[in-house]
């Protein structure tokens, strides 16, 4: 691990690559480069018998600036600091700060190669590289850039568990709004997070944990530290994707977390049926007394 200071002086760590994983990805874009040389003097060589030999020589130099310093350049350039080599094992080339490659660096790089390793076999970018602390050749060094490992040795979707205080309300956010390049943000910063210095930790987990909660509501419990937070909300957002990969393989139509209340469906008119009204009581008989009825009461 090393440490960049980016533009904005903050501290990040970064995995410098090793140099087995260095030398297989400079074989790799070496035996491309010598294929397509290959290529291009046999189909060159076709039409030599209705050409002359300065058309065909300058033709092939041509061909060589191209293949040599184009293709670094060229894949560097457009991939943001990766070649075939690199693009195979997981490496990528970024500025001293951390910061993309720039053509010009991604220029010199292309140069310093063609006299590193065509011209002299490699010995300059070997020794170099035994020499610097960060594994620089002299194309890095004239450059400004390092080569970086992109792969992390840890699993990623071990570090993202739901936080037991956070399960119940993890339930009710609603995350149809999150995008998929903020997740995935959140997702390299907890892949990370052990590797980052407690202040990058603080302030890189407040930045995107900010941007996630413009997307998801309800708001967090007050005290809630950014990576819980972000954990909890990515392991409810994977929680609920397993669950609609489930009923679709069941063969059920995915269902909302929650009940959302359909839309108002008329009903028929309930048919009236009257009540039986009761019936008042019978007024009880007259009484017979001695002098006749007795009066009403």
């Amino acid at each position: 691990m090393s440490e960049v200071v980016t533009g904005d002086a903050v501290v990040v760590e970064v995995r410098i690559a090793q140099m087995p994983s260095r030398a297989l990805a400079i074989v790799i874009d070496m035996a491309v480069q010598f294929t397509v040389l290959i290529a291009a003097y046999a189909i060159l060589g076709a039409f030599s018998v209705i050409s002359d030999s300065a058309m065909f020589g300058a033709a092939m130099i041509v061909f060589m600036v191209l293949v040599l310093v184009g293709y670094p350049v060229i894949f560097e350039s457009l991939t943001r600091g990766r070649s075939l080599g690199k693009l195979a094992l997981g490496l990528r080339v970024v500025s001293d700060d951390g910061s993309p490659e720039r053509f010009r660096q991604a220029l010199f790089r292309g140069l310093a190669g063609v006299v590193e390793f065509w011209m002299l076999s490699g010995a300059p970018a070997l020794i170099a590289s035994l020499v610097s602390q960060r594994g620089k050749r002299l194309g890095d060094v004239f450059a400004g850039t390092i080569v970086i490992s992109d792969r992390a040795p840890r699993d990623s979707g071990q570090l993202i568990v739901m936080p037991p205080p956070l399960a119940a309300w993890a339930a009710t956010l609603e995350l149809s709004q999150l995008p998929d390049e903020v997740a995935q943000a959140a997702r390299q910063y907890l892949s990370r997070w052990h590797d980052l210095s407690p202040q990058v930790q603080h302030e890189m987990g407040v930045r995107i944990a900010t941007q996630t909660a413009s997307f998801v509501s309800p708001a967090a419990p007050a005290g809630v530290p950014p990576h819980a937070y972000l954990s909890a909300v990515l392991a409810e957002r994977r929680r609920r994707e397993q669950v609609r990969f489930a009923q679709r393989a069941a063969g059920r139509p995915p269902q909302a977390p929650y009940a959302q209340p359909g839309p108002y469906q008329p009903q028929p008119p309930a048919s009236y049926q009257p009540q039986p009204q009761p019936r008042p009581p019978a007024p009880e008989p007259p009484r017979a007394t001695p002098g006749g009825f007795a009066p009403p009461q």
